[in-house]
């Protein structure tokens, strides 16, 4: 971008020279504040700076000229690079000086050149050059431009050998060095300072971190398996369904603690490719950040419990921390999400374990998949219907697979619900370390909510011969609340693959089932009323009820069954559909080289040898047994 300026001044006397070049030299000062975009407040300070420079050189008004544009580039804090020369030219009884001011600046990211010509001239005439130049038309620049450092205005002067003079001027070069290295000083300071910020804020979350996972894990994780992890949580971006088996194998083999929240997501994302959740059970569709914009009536029974879930933990032992905060903020949008459960004790614990390996955001997603998919809510209700049909499930487990242990328990009138209900309430977080709470959690996002039957009934049966040397209700108490949680990493990673090979399914079905039935009939002889002809009716009409409803739960049991089943036989398919046709590809691939190498063949070989190749596969094909061979197929 260029821009050029011309000032005329002719004069016949020295006053009105020194008239005319005043007023030139504050149009042009005016002209180009208005070009540089200064402002209005700032034309005093500029007038200051005229009125005290002094210069010695061809036409004050040129000097005071550029000192004008000196000021205007200070004004705009700018580096200017300024070259100026003076030009006298003769002709036909007339002078004129020109006097160029060539130059560049940086303004805005972007090198602004500007050239401005300055003439005087005598006497008379128009202003043209004896040798036919232009005004218009500028001079080269010179081969010796100056540096970047020096200024317009000390180049200018330069010729000035005042000895007061040039130390003021060597004085004002030192300080106007020191503003820069202090500016330029000043500019890496702000610059270190936001590395420093961005630094300290990544220590933070890497510390965070290192504090919400500081537990000893259950199992070694190989590096193999990280590698295999890594490869399923691709599939998990792109939303692909995996094989189950294949999932069930890298889970019993270990989850690297790092990846665990990254590995849960990617398994509630299986089951939901799976399982479809009918729209009557679906949860209200409401954001997290909406819901915690709102008041929830639970706010003191929360904030009573934040204190006692997980006590010992560093991220959430510091009152009102961080840790405490994030989950008042997850228990609290839940309870606004399900209106029928609001707020567990329970569920502050299985929240915590959720927050140790996520955000909070993620942590809220996975607490609406383990509460809505897999159907934990349902133990937090009001009337805990679900949480008595459980103790009653382990209750029979225990009858039928250890049966000694039960009738001692029975002797000692412990009732499930006495030991087992924190840890179905909170999915063993109260009580057991969390190195094994996280693998328990592993399997839930699996297989579900019989994963904690299992969990509790392979710890009661590792336990058993402890349990029944303990004599009355007070020891074995003691010892299922303290000492069982108490185990080593050993016995921890032999209780895990336990839960793995176990399957217990059906019987939870059937147990559930006669659940019911004896509810009917405690109902049924409680129930008692005068007329005997209208109770017998309803007798009949409950047991025909009863019958039917057996018979659904049978068919919907058989039914379950059958989809599990064809769901795995889909899956087989799938998987050997994919193998046919790698197979069929690596075959076309196959024939397609043979037919190559058949053409080249043909081309090395001589007519008569095709010729007699092909008599010979005709004798073949014509010959008696290969007809009678295409006979004898259908």
């Amino acid at each position: 971008m260029f821009v050029t300026m011309k000032e005329k001044i002719g004069n016949s006397s020295k006053d009105g020279l020194e008239q005319r070049e005043k007023k030139s030299c504050g149009n042009w000062v005016r002209e180009c504040c208005r070009r540089a975009g200064v402002l209005s407040q700032d034309l005093s300070r500029v007038a200051g700076l005229l009125s005290l420079a002094r210069i010695r050189t061809v036409g004050a008004a040129f000097g005071r000229s550029l000192v004008a544009t000196h000021v205007i580039l200070v004004l705009h804090n700018q580096t200017a690079r300024v070259e100026c020369r003076s030009v006298k030219t003769l002709g036909k009884g007339q002078s004129f000086w020109s006097t160029y001011l060539i130059g560049h600046f940086v303004q805005k990211g972007e090198v602004v050149k500007f050239r401005y010509t300055f003439t005087t001239r005598g006497k008379s005439g128009r202003g043209i050059q004896s040798n036919g130049r232009d005004r218009n038309e500028l001079l080269p620049l010179s081969p010796l431009a100056p540096t970047m450092e020096e200024e317009p205005l000390v180049i200018f002067m330069s010729g000035d050998d005042d000895p007061e003079k040039i130390e003021e001027r060597k004085k004002s070069e030192e300080l106007r060095s020191l503003w820069r290295k202090a500016i330029h000083q000043q500019i890496l300071l702000l610059r270190m300072e936001k590395e420093n910020q961005k630094l300290e804020a990544s220590r933070d979350e890497l510390h965070t971190r290192k504090v919400k996972l500081d537990y000893e894990e259950v199992g070694v994780c190989q590096k193999e398996v990280l590698i295999t992890w890594d490869k399923k949580l691709l599939n998990c971006r792109a939303k692909i369904r995996c094989d189950m088996e294949d999932i069930h194998t890298s889970l019993k083999e270990g989850v690297p603690k790092s990846r665990r929240g990254e590995i849960w997501q990617f398994l509630a994302l299986q089951y939901r490719l799976r399982h479809g959740l009918p729209n009557k059970q679906q949860p209200p569709d409401i954001s997290y950040k909406e819901l915690l914009k709102q008041l929830t009536a639970q706010q003191h029974a929360i904030l009573v419990d934040l204190g006692r879930t997980f006590p010992t933990h560093p991220y959430f032992s510091a009152q009102l921390g961080a840790g405490q905060l994030s989950l008042f903020n997850l228990l609290k949008a839940y309870s606004l999400l399900d209106k029928e459960v609001g707020y567990c004790q329970g569920i502050s614990f299985v929240a915590g374990v959720l927050l140790l390996h996520m955000s909070e955001e993620q942590a809220f997603e996975m607490l609406k998949f383990l509460m809505y998919d897999l159907g934990f809510r349902k133990q937090y209700r009001p009337d805990m219907m679900s949480l008595q049909i459980q103790m009653y499930q382990l209750s029979r487990l225990l009858h039928d697979y250890h049966r000694d242990l039960y009738n001692h328990l029975e002797e000692n009138e412990i009732s499930p619900s006495l030991y087992a209900a924190p840890w179905f309430l909170t999915l063993f977080a109260s009580q057991f370390p969390l190195g094994f709470v996280a693998r328990v959690f592993d399997i839930i996002f699996l297989q579900g909510t019989e994963v904690i039957f299992k969990v509790a009934l392979s710890l009661l049966s590792s336990q058993e011969a402890l349990i029944m040397e303990c004599e009355n209700f007070e020891n074995i108490v003691e010892f299922l609340k303290s000492t069982l949680p108490d185990m080593n990493t050993s016995e921890m990673e032999k209780i895990i693959t336990q839960v793995f090979e176990m399957d217990i399914s059906k019987q939870l079905h059937a147990y559930e089932v006669e659940y019911h039935v004896l509810q009917d009939e405690l109902q049924e002889s409680s129930y008692t009323c005068e007329d005997s002809e209208p109770v017998e009716k309803l007798e009949r009409a409950n047991s025909q009820l009863k019958r039917q409803n057996m018979d659904l739960l049978e068919k919907l049991q058989a039914a379950h069954a059958k989809i599990q089943t064809l769901e795995s036989n889909l899956e087989n398919l799938l998987t050997r559909e994919t193998k046919m046709k790698s197979l069929i590809r690596t075959l076309e691939q196959e024939k397609m080289a043979y037919q190559k190498m058949v053409e080249q063949i043909r081309k090395l070989l001589p007519a008569d040898a095709l010729a007699n190749c092909e008599a010979l596969l005709s004798d073949l094909n014509g010959s008696p047994n290969n007809k009678a061979r295409t006979g004898s197929k259908p």
